[in-house]
């Protein structure tokens, strides 16, 4: 009777999606797929996953901020300000744009015209 074989451990890596951010045109799909999910967290991990298949020294040296701050700052748990987000979206060559969606749920609200009183002083200038 032989003895059981022992099952081989598997040998894994961790996974870096920054690998495969190798193309200019799968990059900006990447950052719009994240971006439409509405997670900002999602959203500000992935520019470090940009920053980070582009290079974080040159960023930050395109950026002015220090490269232990811009991993910090663009990391999942990162709060950064829009400032800095929109500082290195600009370094990386990338700008935001704004759309209406096709159902708004958010309705303004009704604006008085201006009083009598401020009309009557607009008038009288």
């Amino acid at each position: 009777m032989t003895a059981p074989r022992r099952p081989r451990r598997l040998k894994t890596t961790p996974f870096d999606p920054a690998e495969y951010l190798d193309d200019e045109q799968v990059i900006v799909a990447y950052l719009n797929e994240v971006l439409a999910e509405g997670d900002p967290s999602a959203a500000i991990a992935a520019l470090g996953t940009v920053a980070r298949a582009r290079g974080m020294a040159s960023l930050a040296r395109s950026t002015g901020l220090g490269r232990e701050s811009l991993y910090k700052a663009l990391s999942g748990d990162g709060n950064p300000s829009f400032r800095t987000v929109l500082g290195v979206a600009a370094a990386l060559g990338y700008r935001f744009n704004v759309r209406a969606t096709e159902t708004c749920s958010y309705a303004p609200p009704n604006r008085r015209r201006t009083s009598s009183r401020r009309s009557a002083a607009v008038s009288s200038r």
